[in-house]
């Protein structure tokens, strides 16, 4: 029997680059970018991080955390 690591544990490393054309942030409808080490898509604009669960993008203002100023400069 082969061990697998939990779902919670798998890291996604890229992100589907027709999935990130159609996404957009739910606060300021503007794109995101995926942040492949964090597992998060990120939003300039709202300066908002949003997990990636298992692939799948957690989209709710809620469950984002605020990017900090080093981050958003990255994102230019």
């Amino acid at each position: 029997r082969i061990a697998r690591r939990p779902a919670a544990a798998r890291n996604v490393k890229s992100m589907d680059k027709r999935l990130l054309e159609i996404l957009v942030c739910p606060v300021s409808k503007a794109p995101l970018a995926w942040n492949a080490e964090k597992q998060e898509l990120h939003c300039r604009v709202s300066r908002l991080a949003y997990p990636v669960r298992d692939g799948i993008p957690v989209l709710l203002e809620e469950a984002a955390r605020p990017l900090s100023e080093e981050e958003v400069e990255a994102l230019r």
